[in-house]
């Protein structure tokens, strides 16, 4: 330790705790900087604990700020299950700060909504309120995030029903041309019904007969490209709409149709479709299904030809093989011939048995032939064989 006079920067101090050195300046006497030692080492022995700063907003204010985001960012669909899920949060936490919102307030309003709708309906709340508050802690909005710790309602998984060949056939058949159009194409690229909605000319390639899809379902929101070739039914069909086309126009189908918000007549690319598959397979006389029904059958034919799981994930746009392998809903070879094998196991074990049980039959009463045949003369002189 040692205390000395700078000149312009008055008295100065140093010492040293564990090889850690620490000073001190700026004192106008001796003694204050010996007093300044003694101030500085109780610091050092009795921290003071740092308080961490408090971050919050309203609810409403981070539903707003996340709903900005996912416009941005991500597709039109996720965007419209915010605002209509955002709308019931508001409704019940409008008033309240984010820290306010509590575990136990989460749980109570997912089992609510599992109560109204299926343990689905609680589960899909708890994953987009869980990226709720996730993107307040990424955008330091809010420090913590209720939805920790709650977990994901039990559902009985059921094996997604798809459509046969004949099924859809007839689907396609009982609409109108240019829908017909636009069903082929679905089936025809494996694509999301959002894809094909945003397909425009500039995506099609007649030459290389291949059609580029733009997904965003990717970390990150990016639309991402993928290419897929074209079928001979696609050719044909992308052939006669581009040479039937309106030049004024750039998606490949397009509508009619009154704004909701304006009231005034439009005409652009496809929305949201989904009520006009219900009315085809009423109108076919077939079992509901939906487009996206249209990848699991086309996943399933390929996987079903043995075409490479690489190349179906490719074509389908995932980045997992995991969400694959959900599409693929035929019995594999490898399946069959494990069953052949058990069952062809179980014959031979069955078989077994029978032998040593006709033996075991055969060596219990020994068969006394002469009396037999004395007992059947005896019936045949009374008339009675």
């Amino acid at each position: 330790m040692s205390v000395y006079f700078t000149g312009e920067k008055g008295w100065r101090y140093e010492f040293q705790i564990n090889k850690q050195r620490y000073t001190g300046a700026g004192y106008k006497t001796k003694a204050e900087a010996k007093k300044g030692i003694i101030k500085h080492k109780e610091r050092i022995k009795n921290p003071q604990p740092i308080v961490p700063e408090v971050i919050d907003i309203t609810f409403l204010e981070l539903v707003e700020s996340r709903l900005d985001f996912v416009k941005a960012y991500g597709c039109q669909r996720h965007y419209r299950d915010y605002v209509y899920m955002a709308r019931r949060w508001i409704k019940r936490w409008n008033n309240l700060l984010c820290n306010q919102i509590t575990q136990d307030m989460i749980q109570q309003f997912i089992f609510e909504r599992a109560r109204d709708g299926t343990n689905q309906t609680g589960n899909k709340e708890i994953r987009f309120l869980r990226s709720l508050f996730n993107h307040g802690i990424e955008k330091k909005l809010v420090t913590e995030n209720p939805v920790h710790g709650i977990k994901l309602l039990p559902v009985e998984k059921k094996r997604k029903y798809i459509p046969s060949k004949e099924d859809v056939l007839k689907v396609i058949l009982a609409a109108d041309p240019d829908i017909q159009d636009y069903l082929w194409a679905i089936k025809e690229t494996l694509g999301r019904m959002s894809e094909i909605n945003q397909l425009t000319w500039d995506d099609v390639d007649l030459e290389d007969k291949t059609v580029t899809l733009y997904t965003r379902k990717k970390k990150g929101g990016h639309r991402t490209p993928r290419k897929v070739p074209m079928t001979g039914k696609l050719h044909e069909i992308l052939s006669r709409r581009f040479r039937q086309r309106d030049k004024t126009m750039s998606y490949v189908f397009c509508h009619t149709y009154w704004s909701s918000k304006t009231g005034e007549k439009n005409h652009g690319p496809f929305q949201d479709r989904s009520k006009i598959m219900r009315t085809l397979c009423k109108k076919a006389g077939v079992r509901y299904f939906r487009f996206h029904a249209l990848r699991h059958f086309g996943a399933s034919l390929m996987d079903h030809a043995n075409v490479p799981k690489g190349s179906i994930q490719k074509i389908l746009g995932h980045e997992r093989r995991e969400t694959t392998e959900i599409y693929l809903h035929s019995i594999g070879d490898a399946e069959r011939d494990a069953i052949r094998i058990m069952e062809e196991a179980s014959c031979s074990e069955e078989v077994s048995e029978s032998k040593k049980a006709i033996g075991a039959e055969n060596s219990v009463v020994p068969v006394d032939n002469s009396k037999t045949t004395h007992q059947t003369t005896h019936q045949k002189e009374r008339g009675l064989r």
